[in-house]
């Protein structure tokens, strides 16, 4: 099982990226997928959640990045993106895509990728 994340690099601020995620090895269509970040001496936090419901999907966001970072999945194709807008030097991190899932026989269960470098220029 496997997620790899790309589309990270360098950018202006003010300027856009796209970050995608794609899953291996398992379904995600049941699992929570989002993205976490970590800037150098900082925690990991994180930025934005998608879980699929049938009840209607369940969108959370980080305070600073709620108008400006848009998450989104494809189930189909097993991915996850984050659009990214609006970037300023304070968005600077390694972003981690991330699959998590809580059952009762399993507790949670999760898996991260490798890590994607998102530097902007200020």
């Amino acid at each position: 099982v496997q997620l790899q994340a790309s589309g990270g690099g360098l950018v202006q601020a003010g300027g856009s990226l796209r970050l995608s995620c794609v899953g291996s090895g398992r379904s995600f269509s049941n699992y929570a997928m989002g993205w976490y970040r970590q800037a150098p001496g900082d925690q990991r936090e994180l930025v934005a959640s998608h879980l699929t419901a049938a009840s209607g999907d369940r969108i959370n966001y980080a305070p600073d990045v709620k108008e400006r970072f848009t998450i989104s999945r494809d189930d189909a194709m097993n991915m996850v993106h984050l659009q990214m807008n609006s970037l300023k030097p304070q968005d600077t991190a390694v972003y981690f895509c991330t699959a998590n899932i809580w059952t009762p026989g399993t507790g949670s269960v999760s898996y991260w990728g490798q890590g994607t470098q998102v530097t902007v220029s200020s």
